[in-house]
């Protein structure tokens, strides 16, 4: 007897690997992975920023209530139509597109370079941006600079900023871009054009060394829709090119060696993520100035509150702009009926965190090199470090022992 040919089986599809504290979304053909923790900080970050941004549009000399601001939004008539829709909420775009920029720059720049103190503002282009700009203002080629408007000085910051950078990448570049070289190079040509900046400022005329003193603040007084157009029309364009980074950027975390082996050309993706940061950060210099400290405390605090391995660029940006839209209310209205550039409270704000990162990464240092044995906890994980191995009598193996010295791993 023969036997009854069996029915074709199909062929079972394998599940999709979950790591520990991932979402598995499909969408099609495709399947994704989302952060958990990193998906509910980005919801409780934009309605934040949302309601930042409704008590940017209330507030002022002159009060307009909620309800009035949500109707001038929906494009229905009222009396505060002027000063919501053409005085504020110009203003107010120009520095979420500026916020978002630069969170996403210091987060591609410190994922490059590998260090916490990396950004922008710290390895030389905001100083390129600035240099260029007083440079124009000096010779006359940045009439009408306070509004922007009839002027090439919004363009000037950028084309600033991305020479200083391919400076800073020529002279850390030897066989490859080591982190270390490429930040130490940063701050060097940064403090040098911060001196050609200072050099033109008392070589130029009183009141255009004032005008660049407040530019060189940043400010986001006078920002219109002028400033805000061409930084949104740049970061809609690049919107893939930031698609690509969030993937790439996780590769560039990894350790030469390992990146290497599976097939990474680390030069080539370095260059283009730091390619990427520095056009954002030149294109959000050009609209309001050089904001400090925006691009250093965002991937910062955005990696706290997500604790993802990799720097979360959506999270990066929403933090972005929502220290910047905050600062500029604090700054409108904190010392009314003067207003202070938004530089000056984030500044306030960055320096100190600045100091406390550099005091923390001293005492992680000191702590791994004097606290063998006794293990240390970093980034909320204890690492115990390995026991001392038992000093090796080499008299035995005819050699010499030294007091004190063993043979260790």
């Amino acid at each position: 007897m023969t036997a009854a040919p069996r029915a074709p089986v199909a062929p079972v599809e394998p599940a999709p690997v979950r790591p520990a504290g991932y979402a598995v979304v499909r969408a099609g053909r495709g399947t994704f992975l989302l952060h958990r923790r990193a998906l509910l900080a980005g919801v409780l970050l934009a309605v934040l920023l949302a309601a930042v941004c409704v008590a940017y549009l209330c507030a002022g000399e002159r009060f307009v209530p909620p309800g009035e601001v949500l109707r001038v939004l929906a494009g229905q008539p009222s009396r505060s139509r002027l000063l919501v829709a053409e005085l504020r909420l110009p203003r107010m775009v120009t520095g979420l597109l500026v916020g978002a920029a630069l969170g996403v720059a210091g987060a591609l720049i410190q994922t490059v370079a590998r260090n916490p103190l990396a950004s922008p503002d710290v390895i030389g282009v905001s100083q390129g941006a600035g240099a260029v700009t007083v440079a124009a203002l000096t010779f006359g080629a940045g009439a009408g600079a306070e509004t922007g408007s009839g002027s090439v000085l919004p363009w000037l910051p950028v084309a600033g900023g991305i020479a200083a950078a391919a400076l800073v990448y020529v002279f850390a570049w030897r066989g490859g871009l080591h982190a270390i070289r490429f930040v130490l190079i940063g701050i060097g040509c940064a403090i040098a054009l911060r001196s050609v900046t200072t050099l033109l400022m008392t070589k130029g005329d009183y009141r255009v060394a004032q005008q660049a003193q407040i530019w060189l603040t940043g400010s986001l007084n006078g920002r219109g829709w002028d400033e805000a157009a061409p930084l949104g029309w740049t970061l809609l364009f690049l919107l893939p090119a930031v698609g690509w980074a969030a993937r790439a950027q996780r590769t560039v975390a990894l350790d030469d060696d390992t990146a290497t082996g599976l097939g990474v050309r680390l030069g080539r993706v370095r260059l283009g993520l730091v390619s990427l940061g520095v056009v954002l950060a030149s294109m959000a210099t050009g609209a309001a100035g050089p904001v400090e400290f925006v691009a250093l405390l965002s991937p910062q605090i955005a990696r706290r509150l997500t604790r993802t391995a990799a720097l979360p660029l959506g999270c990066s940006a929403l933090l972005g702009a929502l220290l910047v839209v905050a600062a500029d209310l604090l700054a409108r209205r904190l010392f009314a009926p003067t207003e202070l550039p938004v530089g000056v409270l984030t500044a306030a704000v960055g320096a100190p965190y600045l100091i406390w990162l550099i005091r923390r990464g001293g005492r992680a240092t000191g702590s791994a090199r004097g606290g063998r044995g006794t293990g240390s906890v970093r980034g909320g994980r204890g690492l115990r470090s390995r026991p001392r191995r038992h000093a090796v009598d080499r008299t035995a193996a005819g050699g010499t022992d030294r007091p004190g010295k063993g043979v260790g791993a």
